[in-house]
């Protein structure tokens, strides 16, 4: 599975924003590798002013210091959940995506062994936690949200797991990670069967793909 992934990803040209000015951030979608992958993610603290108890992939905004977004997308997970980064294994990175606050995130993704020693630092996270990848790739979604963008639906999945809701800029980036990543055929512009939570419209200039 995780020979798939490599090799798709490294074939991938992901689009860029380049020609936004806008600040920048990264993530890093961490894979961990076990008998069953699975994907780790994180939970934002809920004594934080924004973002408080929303799931995210550990990431952050980019410092002067960062060589690139990768160098970014590794300190923030070595600040936020004390992942070395000499542990990860860089596979590739993904679209560039704007979030609701106007910030230009670009997603990494690498593979981690299993039994590392994680620590959520607890100034902003409160939980570490995995889901098998097969969760995913199944489409295990509660529902679907549907965030219309200038006119423009997007079928974004929602998942819970374990008492932890996956949905919004993180569920984005899952769509792109799986399509690419494994050839799953899952799409942000195709509406899906299931149950629909229609969102608020948006606009372009706070939100993009």
């Amino acid at each position: 599975m995780l020979d798939t992934l490599r090799q798709r990803l490294k074939q991938y040209t992901p689009k860029r924003l380049s020609h936004l000015t806008l600040p920048e951030a990264a993530v890093l979608l961490p894979v961990v590798d076990r008998p069953e992958p699975t994907l780790l993610f994180t939970r934002r603290a809920a004594h934080l002013s924004t973002h408080r108890g929303q799931v995210a992939f550990p990431g952050g905004k980019r410092e002067p210091a960062d060589a690139d977004l990768y160098a970014t997308a590794l300190r923030e997970a070595q600040e936020e959940i004390a992942l070395p980064p000499a542990y990860v294994e860089a596979v590739g990175p993904l679209s560039d995506i704007v979030s609701l606050h106007g910030i230009r995130v670009t997603p990494w993704v690498g593979i981690i062994p299993a039994g590392l020693t994680l620590v959520a630092d607890p100034g902003e996270l409160d939980a570490i936690f995995e889901v098998p990848l097969s969760h995913f790739l199944d489409d295990q979604r509660t529902h679907t949200d549907v965030i219309t963008v200038d006119g423009r639906a997007h079928y974004v999945p929602s998942y819970r797991v374990d008492g932890h809701t996956i949905w919004g800029l993180s569920a984005m980036m899952l769509v792109e990670f799986l399509a690419e990543g494994f050839g799953m055929d899952i799409d942000l512009y195709r509406k899906p069967t299931g149950p629909l939570h229609r969102l608020p419209e948006r606009s372009s200039s706070r939100f993009s793909t």
